[in-house]
């Protein structure tokens, strides 16, 4: 018995997985089975019952889930408060944003009214306010004055004789303008979203929207300096808008052109609703950009109001349905003259805040609204437009102090600090809808140069566990001897595969081109000595047979003609001739026969690589290497030249790596060009007697290797469930048995691994 220690000793026995053993595995299930359970799947994918039928209309209009089990007594008073809370704020909000949008205020008040009684119907969230807001009206107004600007409606004063501007006949034109982009935008909405392309919106990160909007905002309060201070400068879309619009605001405000001074009016508002109207569809093709535009942005930050307001109150919303109920909250409003609306930030806070537990605060928002357009409208007629600039002014507080982000940014990700100020510059220089584009491609951009550029590293063994980590950042963990274990942060894809492949070499020390080149120019040096030894062997041949021949006349004492002789002669001469141009340097190895002056005399023989050291002997003196057999055929003697180059053999370079391993972990896709960079990766480090594995593949990804034919002539014994297997695979198959802190036994395919951190 121990006493006063703490023994801790554990074995685990496991199988080696590679893709072929698991592959084995997996056809253990019976056919039978398999053809069971996939008749079975597709019938309930076809079959239609009544909650498959429920789930789906629910899932359609999420207001057939809640308000069954809607709670007057605990949500009614909180709604209807919020609701009132909310519906005061639209009413300044909806007139001073249809400012933004160049329309008449009223058109405000009907955005802020259809929209959000179609939201209540389709909408998952509860607590965001739909109707107008800042840039959903700036990009708007942008179209409208691009489309309808002043100078294409001019008229003469008959009573004066002076041009001015139709006001009627361009607010007219205006509003058929932004209500057919408003139909547009809604109608992409709702064809994303019921594609399930609700992911749209995660290509605008929160750096670009948040900059975005500071920029939008700028726009805005630019948009209305022309309001407070009572001055009418010419309108200019485009880029550096923004520039004409400040410099014309200053000479007219300065130069005193309004010298009238008189106070612009929000005017009649007419009562009641107006009765929907088609759009004109002649002017889709003039706006489908800027449709598209309205699409993403206000999708994007709808989806991202909702889901901070769904986190923090325990639910969850339907992306895609959000985007369909959206799209529809457009598309109807836009034949009831409506503009494009999303989320308000200011007024989501204020619903949530003041106790909004559902949709029906947004009813009850809607009902203030639509007292206001039968009954109430009359009172605000004579409200000044710059009072409606002012409330605009304080609305774009919370952006404003969007400008901290920089100070931010810089601290924590100065990647998404550069993506925040060029979405900033483009979208104050180049206008809403062009510079929306130009950020949306630079961050694009940043994603590329990161996934192209990403870290790569060599992983060691951390002792006692399973666990490879990086060498570099882990003191603790250990080389694991013979074995480089290589990653990459990212996924290789045609972008970064030939960085990835210029990484291993660096990483592994091994320079696979250079030892590749210099290994085909010994191959082909060898052959080359290979055609001489083989021309060499040829002659030696057919001059042993002459001297035989010759010999044994002599000792038979036959008797020749001068001519045969003459001709043998000459035949010898011309061979030696043709040794002399050859090359002594090249005679590596040679050995060269001279015949023997008498019959009794031993034959003689030059041995060597150079004239100057060559050397004379007796036949006693060859050695092993030195002795050509008489007789023997040339394929005989060239049998041990054509032995294979290894670049070990050769001296040039050397190294303790048997395997690579290849951690593809990280990879979620291979495209052609990253599996021909595998399978180039595989054939050349084996030319240099190192084996490749790659391990941790993700099931999409082998997929991908066997349709790109990545098998066809590589096994899937290279190929492992994890970074362990792979490693002990190679210590059982090239190393020495043992990994650092294991005790180690390979029997077949299981393992015993028994780690060695333990007291006794």
């Amino acid at each position: 018995m121990v006493t006063g220690k703490t023994c801790t000793m554990y074995c685990v026995e496991r199988e080696i997985l590679d893709e072929q053993r698991l592959e084995e595995l997996s056809r253990r299930l019976d056919s039978s089975q398999t053809h069971t359970l996939f008749s079975h799947r597709l019938k309930n994918s076809l079959r239609c019952s009544i909650p498959k039928l429920k789930r789906t209309v629910v899932g359609f209009l999420p207001v057939l889930y809640w308000l069954p089990h809607y709670s007057v007594w605990d949500y009614g008073m909180p709604d209807i408060i919020s609701g009132i809370s909310v519906g005061i704020m639209h009413l300044p909000q909806g007139m001073a944003y249809a400012l933004l949008a160049s329309l008449p205020p009223v058109f405000g008040l009907y955005s802020s009214f259809y929209p959000a009684l179609v939201y209540f119907f389709f909408g998952s969230s509860r607590h965001i306010s739909i109707g107008t807001f800042t840039i959903l009206s700036i990009m708007v107004g942008s179209v409208t004055e691009r489309l309808a600007p002043d100078e294409n409606f001019l008229i003469v004063n008959k009573t004066s004789g002076i041009e001015e501007v139709d006001i009627t006949a361009r607010d007219l034109y205006r509003v058929q303008v932004a209500a057919a982009t408003t139909v547009l935008g809604g109608s992409i909405q709702v064809i994303l979203g019921l594609m399930q392309f609700g992911f749209v919106g995660t290509y605008l990160s929160e750096p670009l929207v948040r900059a975005y909007t500071s920029a939008a905002a700028a726009h805005a309060v630019l948009a209305q300096l022309k309001t407070i201070f009572g001055v009418s400068p010419a309108r200019f879309s485009g880029p550096l808008s923004m520039v004409y619009i400040v410099v014309g605001t200053l000479i007219s405000f300065y130069a005193h052109l309004n010298e009238t001074y008189e106070i612009s009016v929000v005017g009649k508002i007419p009562s009641g609703i107006q009765p929907p109207t088609m759009p004109n569809a002649s002017i889709f093709p003039e706006v489908v950009v800027d449709a598209f535009a309205l699409a993403i942005v206000g999708y994007a930050i709808s989806v991202s109001l909702g889901k901070t307001f769904a986190l923090k109150h325990g639910y969850k919303i339907d992306s895609s349905q959000e985007l369909v109920a959206l799209g529809l909250s457009n598309a109807v409003g836009g034949f009831f003259q409506c503009y494009s609306v999303c989320a308000s930030m200011s007024r989501s806070l204020i619903q949530e805040t003041t106790g909004g537990r559902t949709q029906m605060a947004g009813i009850a928002s809607s009902v203030i609204v639509l007292v206001t357009m039968m009954k109430l409208g009359s009172l605000f007629q004579e409200l000044p437009k710059a009072v409606l600039a002012a409330i605009v002014f304080v609305n774009l507080k919370g952006m404003f102090k969007q400008y901290t982000d920089i100070v931010t940014l810089w601290r924590r990700n100065k990647i998404d600090l550069v993506v925040w100020l060029v979405t900033w510059v483009s979208t104050l220089l180049l206008n809403l809808d062009m510079g929306l584009a130009a950020s949306i491609s630079f961050a694009m951009l940043t994603v590329i140069f990161r996934t192209q550029s990403p870290r790569y590293s060599v992983l060691g063994h951390l002792p006692g566990t399973e666990l490879y980590l990086d060498l570099e950042s882990h003191r603790e963990v250990r080389e694991v001897p013979g074995i480089t274990i290589f990653r990459s942060s990212a996924t290789i894809y045609f972008a970064n595969a030939e960085l990835y492949l210029e990484a291993l070499k660096e990483k592994s020390g091994l320079d696979i081109t250079k030892m590749i080149t210099y290994k085909r120019r010994q191959e082909a040096k060898q052959r080359k000595r290979d055609r001489r030894a083989a021309r060499r062997a040829k002659r030696q041949a057919k001059r042993q047979k002459q001297a035989l021949r010759a010999a044994s006349q002599r000792s038979r004492g036959g008797v020749f003609s001068v001519e045969e002789e003459a001709g043998q002669l000459g035949e010898r001469g011309r061979d030696f001739i043709q040794d002399e141009e050859s090359g002594w340097k090249n005679r590596e190895n040679s050995t060269v026969f001279v015949m023997p002056e008498t019959p009794n005399n031993s034959w003689v023989y030059l041995k060597g690589t150079d004239p100057e050291t060559t050397t004379l002997g007796s036949m006693s003196d060859l050695q092993d290497g030195d002795i050509t057999t008489l007789g023997c055929s040339s394929e005989d003697t060239l049998s041990r030249d054509l032995e294979r180059i290894s670049l070990g053999s050769l001296g040039k370079w050397t190294w303790d790596i048997h395997s690579i391993i290849l951690d593809l972990s990280t990879a979620n896709f291979i495209d052609t060009v990253a599996l021909k960079t595998l399978r180039n990766i595989f054939h050349d480090f084996g030319e240099i007697d190192v084996d490749i594995y790659i391990a941790g593949c993700q099931a999409p990804v082998v997929e991908q290797l066997e349709q790109g034919g990545f098998f066809s002539d590589i096994t899937k014994e290279r190929l492992f469930t994890t970074v362990h297997d792979a490693v002990l695979y190679c210590i059982n198959l090239r190393g020495d048995g043992t990994l650092p802190n294991y005790d180690i036994k390979v029997v077949g395919f299981t393992v015993f691994t028994c780690p060695h951190n333990y007291m006794e």
